[in-house]
Parts: C-alpha cells; sequence; structure tokens
C-alpha cells in the first residue's frame, strides 16, 4: 500500500524553444539564462545538484552545493572541504562529475557533464579570503560527512577556534579546503512543454579544443 497520495500532474506553460532560442555556444546560453533567473528573483540560482561516482563500487551521491563563477572557457568554480567529505572520495577515485541547475519559476534546467580538477592553493586561498570570517571559522572546525556526537559538540569545537583566534585577521586557508573547477564535455538545455512534450538541445564536443556541436534531442 502506498503512503504517498497521487499528485495532480503539472502541466508546464511557459511557452516552447526553437532552434533560434538557444544559441551555438553553451557557455553564453547559460549566461543568458542565469541573467533570466536572477531577473525573475529566483531564490538561489546559483545552487545546483552536484553527483559523483565512487569507483570501483559505481556508486553515485548527489548534494545541493553553490555555483561560486563560471570562467571565461566555461569552467565552473565549486568550493568545498576536500579532505573529509564524501564528494572528496569520490573525486578521487573518478573526476567525472555531474551538474544540474533547476530553475523551477522559469520551468528551465539546464544539465551539465564533465570533468572535476583541484585549483591551484592561490586560487582556493583568494576565495577564501572573501568569506564572511564566520564561515572561515566553520570550514575550520567541521570535519565535513564524519560522524558527530551532537551539535553541542560543534557548536563548542566553532566557539573554541573562534576564541583561540580572535586576534587572528585574516585566518588562512585550511589546508584541506579549496575548490575545484569543473570543464564541460556535454550540456543540456531543457525547457519544460505542456503534456510532457519537452524542449531539449544538447551540445557535445570531442576534445576541449573542439567547437560544439548543438541539436535537438527527444524529450
Amino acid at each position: 500500500m502506498s503512503f504517498i497520495k497521487p499528485i495532480e500532474t503539472h502541466q508546464y506553460t511557459k511557452g516552447h524553444l526553437t532552434e533560434n532560442d538557444i544559441g551555438n555556444d553553451p557557455v553564453e546560453q547559460f549566461k543568458i539564462w542565469f541573467e533570466d533567473a536572477k531577473k525573475a528573483k529566483i531564490d538561489l540560482p546559483e545552487a545546483l545538484s552536484l553527483a559523483t561516482c565512487e569507483l570501483p563500487s559505481g556508486k553515485v551521491s548527489d548534494r545541493i552545493v553553490l555555483m561560486k563563477g563560471l570562467d571565461v572557457d566555461g569552467k565552473f568554480s565549486i568550493y568545498s572541504n576536500w579532505g573529509t567529505s564524501h564528494k572528496a572520495k569520490d573525486l578521487e577515485s573518478n573526476p567525472n562529475v555531474s551538474l544540474m541547475f533547476w530553475w523551477k519559476e522559469l520551468e528551465r534546467m539546464v544539465r551539465v557533464e564533465g570533468t572535476a580538477t583541484r585549483m591551484t592553493r592561490e586560487e582556493s586561498e583568494v576565495y577564501f579570503q572573501q568569506r564572511p570570517r564566520g564561515s572561515q571559522i566553520g570550514a575550520w572546525t567541521s570535519k565535513q560527512s564524519q560522524p558527530l556526537e551532537s551539535r553541542a559538540v560543534l557548536e563548542e569545537a566553532y566557539q573554541k577556534f573562534a576564541d583561540e583566534h580572535k586576534d587572528e585577521d585574516p585566518l588562512p586557508c585550511p589546508p584541506f579546503w579549496g575548490g575545484i573547477k569543473v570543464e564541460p564535455a556535454r550540456w543540456e538545455f531543457w525547457q519544460g512543454g505542456s503534456y510532457r512534450v519537452h524542449d531539449r538541445f544538447e551540445f557535445t564536443r570531442a576534445t576541449a579544443t573542439d567547437s560544439w556541436t548543438k541539436q535537438r534531442i527527444s524529450p
């Protein structure tokens, strides 16, 4: 017996995409859609789902993180704890990742498949110094994804670190904390359509130096 009642089917109503609505450069197209999301006042338009896969088990894990940058080459910047986190362990064995942005109010989704590489120490340190001091302290005191006896233990560690380093400004970047850049190998731009007749456009290329090939794919 199901304990979840059937939900009334949602119909997408924002319209359809023609070939002319999607440019030939996926990076520029993403920028356009991202600006549309900001203009629509969507909460956290930079939020994305980051999926990783550990090898050799093939187990997949997923989490919501925040995009912190997109460079001219179309590489996404993401920062985290790379010492103890689940995603760090996954990436050690398999650099292939998937990103997904979902902008509900616009009925749009962007999917990206690519490869993650660690940023240089200098790049990570530059961004770390832009973070609020409270977030810097949190980065130092949290052993991300490790067992925690209680929230009180975490708060005690946070306060202890804050007190011990109150005269230290700026705080250094933890050696286990930093950024990755995700270089896309495939993009997909999705627009919801009525009766599940969605519009999907895919961009692929064989190597990072090749031009992107755009094609419409079936919903």
